[in-house]
């Protein structure tokens, strides 16, 4: 591969030229740094980054540590993490945890080796317990996960109103006998339930079931099975995530019922698959194009000026209905 040092003997210039040319610096002249630039391009050099940062002791990477990667909502938000940081210079490095504390342990410390700059992660029930005594020197923001503690930025979405209004939804379609499938994981199913819970005690109404489960496939499968085999079967049934969503559905064409005749099924996150299916699911769809860009601008925020206050940004959801959840025919 090239090296900076060709670079500047195939535009006649010196080192140090390449080197100001490549910082965005102002004190060249423009005619040199256009021949700068097309030399560059020519020889297709690519900047040491490792070496750059050392000299300038800052790192043009950051760490991005998500709770699952094969939830869709924790994809749609690395895109946009690596999007925006891919705009400002910098690259990204993804870890996954599995939920597991060991492993988000593990990664924290691989990316503090790594030097990198600043770090946006959705972090396991145990660390959000001890965050209000974690100690860092690397800039970090909390995506998804609400966390009791002031040093924190956070990026969430307000899943009390989007549980609520899911929940209001599909009783006011008719739906009575209503079960919840809530994650465990983490504090998102706890404020979901809570919206659950709340738009039922408006109605006058009490939930056929609430089961906290692992947020995966087969748990949601497994549990739904378990309810449509109940002698009081729900109407409907309200997970709080897109895996959990498509291990009932899952179920309930195992059992050869129809959604949403006999069963309706709502959850959260757009995917694919909920599109495509029939009937397509109802569900609220995050806004993951801002939540991992609006992380990723508070991370370089906090990486300028590390002792601004911290803040919270909350979103919301928005309903799509579909026809998994539409209005109950009386029988």
């Amino acid at each position: 591969m090239p090296s900076i040092k060709d670079v500047a003997r195939a535009a006649g210039v010196s080192t140090a030229t390449v080197s100001r040319v490549l910082a965005g610096s102002d004190h060249v002249k423009e005619e040199t740094r256009q021949r700068v630039l097309s030399t560059i391009e020519l020889l297709n050099y690519r900047p040491n980054l490792v070496a750059r940062s050392l000299r300038s002791q800052k790192s043009a990477r950051i760490g991005l540590v998500v709770s699952d990667i094969r939830n869709p909502f924790f994809t749609a938000i690395s895109r946009a993490v690596e999007d925006a940081a891919y705009e400002q210079g910098y690259s990204v490095l993804l870890c996954n945890t599995d939920e597991d504390p060991a492993k988000e342990e593990l990664y924290l410390n691989v990316l503090h080796d790594e030097s990198v700059a600043g770090i946006i992660f959705s972090p396991t029930q145990q660390f959000s317990a001890r965050l209000s005594t974690f100690k860092s020197d690397i800039p970090f923001v909390i995506i998804d996960r609400a966390v009791n503690a002031a040093q924190a930025d956070m990026v969430l979405l307000d899943n009390v109103a989007a549980g609520y209004e899911l929940t209001t939804h599909l009783i006011q379609n008719g739906y009575t006998r209503l079960a919840g499938l809530f994650g465990n994981a983490s504090t998102t199913g706890k404020e979901r339930n809570k919206g659950f819970r709340k738009a039922l005690e408006d109605y006058q109404l009490k939930p056929l079931a609430e089961q906290f489960i692992p947020p995966r496939i087969q748990q949601g499968y497994e549990t739904t099975l378990m309810l449509l085999d109940q002698p009081n079967r729900p109407d409907a049934i309200f997970t709080s995530n897109s895996l959990l969503t498509a291990g009932a559905f899952q179920a309930i064409r195992y059992r050869n019922l129809k959604v949403p005749d006999d069963v309706a099924l709502v959850g959260f996150d757009e995917t694919t698959w909920g599109a495509l299916v029939d009937p397509p699911i109802t569900l609220i769809a995050q806004p993951t194009e801002e939540i991992g860009r609006t992380a990723t601008e508070l991370l370089f925020q906090r990486i300028e000026d590390p002792g601004r206050s911290p803040r919270t940004v909350i979103l919301k959801g928005k309903l799509i209905a579909r026809g998994s959840s539409a209005p109950r025919v009386n029988k």
